[in-house]
């Protein structure tokens, strides 16, 4: 039986939203967090009356996740989509393999983590390790209910930057339990530690992890998702431009990616 698991966003009409721009909320965020725990000097988990407070950090958190919950509901349900865009996102694999599975995913979904641990090996040993198919890796942080989310994902695009991206992607996914349940900034300190350990320069990975360059790419990747009919995380589209895609909701099993993919490779 397929497996359609799967975290979507939560409808939440009546919550007020303050009327600011979506960019500079989340890289005031960003900056906010940052700052606290990699500039401040040494990390504390309780902040003295010169730093930033707990409250002023969790009402900025609040709002980002208004504000993207109200960036991410769709208007409309989309018509399955035929041409899906790649965009310039990671990805794992030949770049010109055949074959692309698009996934619009959120580090700190539960359900795409077990995507990760117990599908994806499977879809890399017969498939992507053959040259057969590429995983093009797009961000789709649900900030409503994974607060770490958007900082997940901004850290794996720092990491991409010095091409550590698959390292950091792994990393994240099967260290969810490590960071999931943490204070934004503990996270980010966590994060911090992991680029650390795959041995990337330090210094341009916080400042990256803190500047908020990588905010609009996110962004984008949210509105293409949106725009696809794309509601819960993971979501999954296989194929490419000349036949189109087909699109797959939730934390599938193997066999329903093999299904698709040996179709479309004999097609």
């Amino acid at each position: 039986m397929k497996s359609e698991e799967s975290e979507s966003i939560q409808n939440k009409e009546n919550m007020p939203v303050k009327k600011l721009s979506f960019n500079g909320l989340i890289i005031g965020v960003i900056i906010l967090v940052g700052v606290a725990s990699f500039f401040a000097g040494t990390y504390t988990s309780n902040l003295n009356s010169n730093q930033i407070s707990q409250e002023d950090l969790d009402e900025a958190i609040a709002k980002l996740e208004l504000k993207i919950l109200q960036n991410q509901l769709p208007t409309k349900q989309a018509s399955p989509p035929v041409k899906i865009s790649a965009d310039n996102d990671p990805i794992i694999g030949d770049p010109d393999a055949p074959i692309t599975i698009i996934e619009f995913s959120d580090f700190q979904c539960p359900f795409c983590a077990r995507f990760h641990t117990q599908t994806l090996p499977l879809i890399l040993e017969e498939y992507i390790e053959q040259g057969k198919v590429k995983l093009v890796f797009r961000d789709f942080p649900i900030q409503s209910i994974h607060p770490n989310a958007l900082p997940a994902s901004v850290a794996a695009e720092c990491a991409n930057d010095q091409g550590k991206f698959r390292e950091m992607h792994d990393m994240l996914f099967e260290k969810q339990n490590e960071w999931n349940k943490l204070e934004t900034t503990e996270a980010l300190s966590l994060f911090s530690q992991y680029a650390s350990n795959m041995q990337l320069d330090q210094k341009i990975f916080d400042s990256c992890l803190t500047s908020g360059k990588h905010i609009p790419e996110i962004q984008n990747d949210l509105n293409d998702g949106r725009d696809y009919g794309v509601t819960g995380t993971p979501g999954f589209f296989v194929g490419n431009e000349k036949i189109g895609f087909t699109e797959l909701k939730g934390a599938q099993p193997f066999d329903s990616f093999k299904k698709i993919i040996d179709a479309q490779l004999d097609a």
